[in-house]
Protein backbone atom coordinates (compact mmCIF):
# COMPACT_ATOMS: atom_id res chain seq x y z
CA UNK A 1 0.00 0.00 0.00
CA UNK A 2 1.29 3.74 -0.60
CA UNK A 3 2.47 5.32 2.57
CA UNK A 4 0.34 8.52 1.55
CA UNK A 5 -2.80 6.09 1.53
CA UNK A 6 -2.60 5.20 5.03
CA UNK A 7 -5.02 6.43 7.68
CA UNK A 8 -4.07 9.29 9.88
CA UNK A 9 -5.49 10.83 12.67
CA UNK A 10 -4.99 14.65 13.03
CA UNK A 11 -6.23 18.06 14.54
CA UNK A 12 -8.72 20.23 12.69
CA UNK A 13 -8.98 23.64 12.08
CA UNK A 14 -12.85 24.48 11.00
CA UNK A 15 -12.56 27.53 8.49
CA UNK A 16 -15.24 29.86 7.85
CA UNK A 17 -15.86 31.32 4.72
CA UNK A 18 -12.42 30.31 2.59
CA UNK A 19 -11.30 27.00 1.02
CA UNK A 20 -7.61 26.45 1.50
CA UNK A 21 -6.15 24.32 -1.39
CA UNK A 22 -2.50 22.79 -1.77
CA UNK A 23 0.30 24.60 -2.74
CA UNK A 24 -1.68 27.63 -1.20
CA UNK A 25 0.12 29.74 1.14
CA UNK A 26 -2.11 31.93 3.40
CA UNK A 27 -2.50 33.56 6.74
CA UNK A 28 -5.40 32.71 9.50
CA UNK A 29 -6.48 34.53 12.13
CA UNK A 30 -7.84 32.44 14.65
CA UNK A 31 -10.22 33.00 17.55
CA UNK A 32 -12.30 30.62 18.59
CA UNK A 33 -10.85 28.04 21.71
CA UNK A 34 -11.16 25.08 20.16
CA UNK A 35 -9.23 26.09 17.23
CA UNK A 36 -6.65 27.59 19.06
CA UNK A 37 -6.02 24.22 20.70
CA UNK A 38 -5.88 22.33 17.74
CA UNK A 39 -2.95 24.61 16.53
CA UNK A 40 -1.44 23.84 19.94
CA UNK A 41 -1.44 20.11 19.08
CA UNK A 42 -0.50 20.40 15.78
CA UNK A 43 2.86 22.59 17.17
CA UNK A 44 3.23 19.73 19.70
CA UNK A 45 3.36 17.14 17.16
CA UNK A 46 4.23 17.67 13.38
CA UNK A 47 3.03 20.80 12.76
CA UNK A 48 0.39 19.33 10.55
CA UNK A 49 -3.32 19.56 11.21
CA UNK A 50 -6.11 19.26 8.49
CA UNK A 51 -7.89 22.29 7.24
CA UNK A 52 -11.90 21.64 6.32
CA UNK A 53 -14.26 24.31 5.65
CA UNK A 54 -17.55 25.14 7.74
CA UNK A 55 -20.88 24.73 5.47
CA UNK A 56 -22.37 27.65 7.32
CA UNK A 57 -19.88 30.69 7.71
CA UNK A 58 -21.73 32.53 10.07
CA UNK A 59 -21.57 29.30 12.91
CA UNK A 60 -20.20 30.15 15.62
CA UNK A 61 -19.59 27.16 17.18
CA UNK A 62 -19.96 24.52 14.39
CA UNK A 63 -20.74 20.08 15.15
CA UNK A 64 -19.07 17.44 13.28
CA UNK A 65 -22.13 17.83 10.76
CA UNK A 66 -21.41 21.09 9.79
CA UNK A 67 -17.82 20.72 8.04
CA UNK A 68 -17.51 19.02 4.68
CA UNK A 69 -15.95 16.18 4.46
CA UNK A 70 -12.79 16.62 2.31
CA UNK A 71 -10.29 19.05 3.63
CA UNK A 72 -6.21 20.34 2.39
CA UNK A 73 -3.37 18.68 4.78
CA UNK A 74 -1.88 21.73 5.73
CA UNK A 75 1.77 22.52 7.21
CA UNK A 76 1.97 25.17 10.02
CA UNK A 77 4.65 28.02 8.76
CA UNK A 78 4.75 30.44 11.44
CA UNK A 79 2.47 31.04 14.34
CA UNK A 80 1.87 34.23 16.36
CA UNK A 81 -0.12 34.97 19.59
CA UNK A 82 -1.85 38.73 19.38
CA UNK A 83 -2.30 40.88 22.39
CA UNK A 84 -5.89 40.53 22.41
CA UNK A 85 -6.09 36.41 22.46
CA UNK A 86 -6.27 34.97 18.72
CA UNK A 87 -3.63 34.01 16.85
CA UNK A 88 -2.42 34.92 13.53
CA UNK A 89 -0.98 31.34 11.70
CA UNK A 90 0.54 31.11 8.11
CA UNK A 91 -0.35 28.19 6.64
CA UNK A 92 0.86 25.74 3.80
CA UNK A 93 -1.51 24.05 1.71
CA UNK A 94 0.00 20.48 1.34
CA UNK A 95 -2.79 17.54 -0.03
CA UNK A 96 -6.32 16.83 0.13
CA UNK A 97 -7.48 14.83 2.06
CA UNK A 98 -10.96 12.70 3.31
CA UNK A 99 -12.48 12.39 6.76
CA UNK A 100 -13.46 8.78 7.77
CA UNK A 101 -14.11 10.12 11.05
CA UNK A 102 -14.88 13.33 12.71
CA UNK A 103 -14.59 13.47 16.89
CA UNK A 104 -15.52 17.11 18.46
CA UNK A 105 -13.14 16.57 21.69
CA UNK A 106 -13.51 18.61 24.53
CA UNK A 107 -10.69 20.58 24.00
CA UNK A 108 -10.24 20.64 19.73
CA UNK A 109 -11.83 18.64 16.74
CA UNK A 110 -9.79 15.87 15.46
CA UNK A 111 -10.03 13.29 12.28
CA UNK A 112 -9.31 10.27 10.89
CA UNK A 113 -7.75 10.47 7.33
CA UNK A 114 -7.05 9.34 4.25
CA UNK A 115 -4.73 11.70 2.28
CA UNK A 116 -6.30 11.51 -1.76
CA UNK A 117 -3.61 11.13 -4.33
CA UNK A 118 -3.70 13.34 -7.24
CA UNK A 119 -5.31 11.53 -10.59
CA UNK A 120 -2.96 13.35 -13.52
CA UNK A 121 -4.73 11.54 -16.71
CA UNK A 122 -3.74 11.71 -20.08
CA UNK A 123 -0.57 14.06 -20.81
CA UNK A 124 -2.00 15.86 -24.10
CA UNK A 125 -5.15 16.00 -23.16
CA UNK A 126 -4.69 17.51 -20.06
CA UNK A 127 -2.26 20.22 -22.26
CA UNK A 128 -5.54 21.08 -24.20
CA UNK A 129 -7.85 21.46 -21.38
CA UNK A 130 -5.36 23.84 -19.68
CA UNK A 131 -4.51 25.75 -22.83
CA UNK A 132 -8.73 26.37 -22.87
CA UNK A 133 -8.54 27.39 -19.18
CA UNK A 134 -5.54 30.12 -19.64
CA UNK A 135 -7.35 31.21 -22.30
CA UNK A 136 -11.03 31.65 -20.76
CA UNK A 137 -8.97 32.90 -17.38
CA UNK A 138 -7.64 35.75 -19.34
CA UNK A 139 -11.22 36.52 -20.89
CA UNK A 140 -12.78 36.23 -17.69
CA UNK A 141 -10.26 38.90 -16.67
CA UNK A 142 -11.93 41.44 -18.62
CA UNK A 143 -14.98 41.01 -17.47
CA UNK A 144 -14.16 40.91 -13.73
CA UNK A 145 -11.99 43.14 -12.07
CA UNK A 146 -11.59 41.49 -8.82
CA UNK A 147 -9.07 39.30 -9.81
CA UNK A 148 -5.66 41.29 -9.77
CA UNK A 149 -4.25 41.38 -13.48
CA UNK A 150 -0.92 40.08 -12.80
CA UNK A 151 -2.23 36.54 -11.54
CA UNK A 152 -2.72 35.62 -15.36
CA UNK A 153 1.16 36.17 -15.76
CA UNK A 154 1.82 33.82 -12.96
CA UNK A 155 -0.39 31.29 -13.69
CA UNK A 156 0.88 31.54 -17.30
CA UNK A 157 4.34 30.50 -15.68
CA UNK A 158 2.93 27.12 -14.20
CA UNK A 159 3.72 24.26 -16.37
CA UNK A 160 1.97 21.44 -13.66
CA UNK A 161 -1.93 21.08 -14.32
CA UNK A 162 -2.84 20.41 -11.21
CA UNK A 163 -0.88 22.99 -9.31
CA UNK A 164 -2.56 25.37 -12.14
CA UNK A 165 -5.74 24.05 -11.31
CA UNK A 166 -5.58 25.00 -7.64
CA UNK A 167 -3.81 28.00 -7.68
CA UNK A 168 -6.49 29.36 -10.24
CA UNK A 169 -9.61 27.79 -8.14
CA UNK A 170 -8.01 30.37 -4.92
CA UNK A 171 -7.22 33.36 -6.95
CA UNK A 172 -11.47 32.99 -8.51
CA UNK A 173 -13.82 35.21 -7.15
CA UNK A 174 -16.50 32.53 -6.39
CA UNK A 175 -18.93 30.89 -3.50
CA UNK A 176 -17.14 28.69 -0.79
CA UNK A 177 -18.99 25.88 -2.48
CA UNK A 178 -17.73 26.40 -5.70
CA UNK A 179 -14.07 26.05 -4.61
CA UNK A 180 -15.08 23.31 -2.35
CA UNK A 181 -16.34 21.00 -5.31
CA UNK A 182 -12.97 21.80 -7.18
CA UNK A 183 -11.38 20.67 -3.80
CA UNK A 184 -13.34 17.50 -3.89
CA UNK A 185 -11.89 16.52 -7.78
CA UNK A 186 -9.03 14.53 -7.46
CA UNK A 187 -9.12 14.31 -11.04
CA UNK A 188 -6.65 17.06 -12.71
CA UNK A 189 -8.72 17.37 -15.82
CA UNK A 190 -11.99 17.05 -14.20
CA UNK A 191 -11.01 19.84 -12.20
CA UNK A 192 -9.51 22.21 -15.13
CA UNK A 193 -13.05 21.03 -16.88
CA UNK A 194 -15.26 22.12 -13.98
CA UNK A 195 -13.29 25.72 -13.65
CA UNK A 196 -13.69 25.94 -17.25
CA UNK A 197 -17.18 25.50 -17.36
CA UNK A 198 -17.44 27.49 -13.94
CA UNK A 199 -15.70 30.65 -15.55
CA UNK A 200 -17.71 30.69 -18.84
CA UNK A 201 -21.23 30.71 -16.89
CA UNK A 202 -19.84 33.37 -14.91
CA UNK A 203 -18.44 35.14 -17.81
CA UNK A 204 -21.95 34.87 -19.67
CA UNK A 205 -23.88 36.61 -16.81
CA UNK A 206 -20.91 39.44 -15.88
CA UNK A 207 -21.62 40.37 -20.25
CA UNK A 208 -25.03 40.61 -19.48
CA UNK A 209 -24.73 42.53 -16.12
CA UNK A 210 -22.62 44.89 -18.29
CA UNK A 211 -24.85 45.04 -21.19
CA UNK A 212 -27.65 46.33 -19.01
CA UNK A 213 -25.36 48.59 -17.52
CA UNK A 214 -24.67 50.00 -20.59
CA UNK A 215 -28.40 50.44 -21.43
CA UNK A 216 -29.39 52.13 -18.15
CA UNK A 217 -26.04 54.41 -18.82
CA UNK A 218 -27.30 55.27 -21.94
CA UNK A 219 -31.27 55.82 -21.13
CA UNK A 220 -29.77 58.00 -18.37
CA UNK A 221 -28.11 60.44 -20.39
CA UNK A 222 -30.32 60.61 -23.20
CA UNK A 223 -33.41 61.67 -20.32
CA UNK A 224 -30.84 64.23 -18.79
CA UNK A 225 -30.33 65.96 -22.18
CA UNK A 226 -31.26 69.55 -22.17
CA UNK A 227 -33.07 70.40 -25.25
CA UNK A 228 -32.80 73.90 -26.51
Amino acid sequence: MNAKRIQRTMPVLPLRDVVVFPYMVMPLFVGRAKSINALEEAMNENKQLLLVSQKQADLEEPTTDDVFDVGTIANIIQLLKLPDGTVKVLVEGQQRAKINHLEEGEQFFSAEITPIDTVQGNEKELDIVKNAVLSEFENYLTLNKKVPADVLGALQRIDDADRLADTMAAHLPVSVRHKQSVLELADVQARLEYLLGMMESEADILQVEKRIRGRVKNKWKKANVTII
